[in-house]
């Protein structure tokens, strides 16, 4: 009786180690390797600037623009004079856009007579940036000129 439970105790144990054999035979690894790449361009910049408006004997001058910058040179002449400007924003890429902030600056040291306005006109792709001699000026500032920075910012749209 003795020698029959050493018996079977030591067949269990082939059968064990078999079956472990059997496993590690027709057990497989498998590796996955791969690449994750964005193929979208990021490509909102200025395509257009359009003088719109010129008060009689001022000169709106020639605006130039890059992507992401606009320079103008307004020269008024009187008060209530003004030059309107319409800069136009495309987003030429393939991610949505949506404008996160228009923030116009001027230069605190330059004339008090020149202001400024800016406002969207019709769609969030176009603004029109208007620069005026003030008409409630009496005389003629010690300051001539204003620097004006205008940042325009598109963030990418989750909507």
């Amino acid at each position: 009786m003795k020698n029959s439970k050493n018996i079977i105790i030591l067949i269990l144990l082939i059968v064990i180690l078999l079956m472990s054999v059997a496993y590690s035979a027709f057990a497989t690894q498998i590796t996955i390797n791969g690449t994750a790449e964005i193929i979208g361009e990021w490509n909102v910049k200025i395509t257009g600037v359009e003088i719109s408006y010129v008060s009689e004997g001022c000169d709106a001058g020639t605006p130039e623009f890059t992507n992401s910058t606009l320079t103008f040179d307004a020269k008024l002449v009187k008060p209530s004079d003004y030059i309107t400007y319409l800069i136009t924003i495309e987003n030429k890429g393939t991610f949505d856009a949506k404008l996160s902030s228009a923030t116009f600056t001027p230069d605190e040291s330059g004339s008090t007579a020149i202001i400024y306005k800016t406002e969207k006109a019709g769609s969030m792709t176009k603004f029109l940036l208007c620069v005026t001699f003030d008409e409630n000026t009496t005389e003629m500032p010690e300051s001539t000129q204003k620097k004006i920075t205008g940042t325009i910012e598109y963030v990418q749209s989750t909507d």
